[in-house]
């Protein structure tokens, strides 16, 4: 079914006051949802509002406001107060922002959080300031290392941010081949994952979300992929995140941001990147029909041509779950 813009955007406001959040923080969150949906996320998007609030009836923790623990010129670790990441994830975009503008470099770091969301979103905000960011978090242990079948690992997003004077170029990738979202959303929608993905709690491969999400989603990468989970779940810890991962509980972020300008004083780091990207545009194509992109470029693209439509297509039984969490 069709939904217009404005519509999912309130539909998400009220979604979200349905488990106390004030409606500032309510708008918070569903901007990054919002967001995840019109670049063609749907798994991170308006479904995952349903899976906010399960969570949040099924851990019937006393959230807290965000509090600074420590803090020096140049560095922050945020206690998130058992706060959804989309609000502590923001919050401490903000602060390392401030930091990085004034100080040159900013490390901040953000623990007793849970659900970070898309990482690209922090590193799009930080984009527009001409800031270069680095951003890993940890999460519950849905993934397997390579060569097992057991959790140990987040799906452990890690994300680049670069300023251009374009459309900033962002990475932000997942460790594991498909991520929990992907899994909740299959389950929502009655429909199989991909083979090859997912293992049951026996360690037998399997296409069924349920079992997936009772079992372990296979790492991204093999080996290598498999190294950059375990880097950013250690990153998380460093953060603050538990030692051993918990449900849904206690993620660990940590975030670099860097001013270029301190580096070259009266160089133009964005102008140079556009160049740079321009060079890898030019490259000849595999297929000519299909352009060479750099990362970032398919979802600003998605995301104005939903705009420009004015409306999403979103599955009915997650229409139907949204209206009767709003009202």
């Amino acid at each position: 079914m069709r939904i217009s813009i404005p519509e999912a955007r309130a539909l998400l406001e009220a979604v979200m006051r349905h488990p106390g959040h004030t409606e500032a923080e309510a708008a918070i969150i569903a901007d990054h949802l919002l967001d995840s949906e019109l670049r063609g996320l749907r798994q991170g998007g308006l479904a995952r509002a349903i899976s906010i609030c399960e969570r949040m009836a099924r851990i019937k923790s006393a959230r807290t406001p965000m509090r600074i623990e420590n803090e020096t010129p140049v560095s922050a670790r945020i206690d998130g107060g058992d706060n959804v990441g989309y609000l502590v994830g923001r919050h401490a975009t903000e602060v390392a922002i401030r930091k990085a503008r004034t100080s040159g470099i900013a490390m901040v770091a953000a623990h007793n959080t849970w659900y970070t969301g898309m990482l690209s979103y922090y590193a799009e905000m930080a984009a527009a300031q001409g800031l270069v960011t680095m951003i890993a978090s940890n999460a519950s242990a849905w993934v397997a290392p390579h060569g097992a079948t057991d959790g140990r690992f987040g799906t452990n997003p890690l994300c680049f941010g670069f300023p251009n004077t374009g459309t900033p170029v962002i990475w932000d990738i997942g460790t594991s081949l498909i991520i929990h979202a992907d899994a909740m959303l299959a389950h929502r929608l009655g429909q199989p994952i991909a083979e090859g993905v997912a293992y049951d709690n026996e360690g037998r491969p399997t296409i069924d979300p349920v079992a997936a999400l009772s079992g372990a989603l296979v790492n991204w990468g093999g080996p290598k992929g498999s190294g950059l989970g375990l880097v950013v779940q250690l990153l998380g810890i460093m953060a603050g995140s538990t030692t051993l991962p918990l449900d849904l509980e206690r993620f660990g972020c940590l975030i670099v941001m860097m001013d270029p300008k301190v580096l070259a004083l009266g160089e133009d780091f964005a102008a140079k990147v556009a160049e740079y990207v321009a060079w890898v545009h030019s490259a000849r194509p595999l297929d000519p029909t299909v352009p060479v992109r750099v990362p970032f470029e398919r979802s600003a693209q998605d995301r104005a041509k939903r705009l420009q439509e004015g409306f999403l297509e979103l599955p009915e039984v997650i229409h139907a779950s949204l209206k009767a969490l709003a009202s």
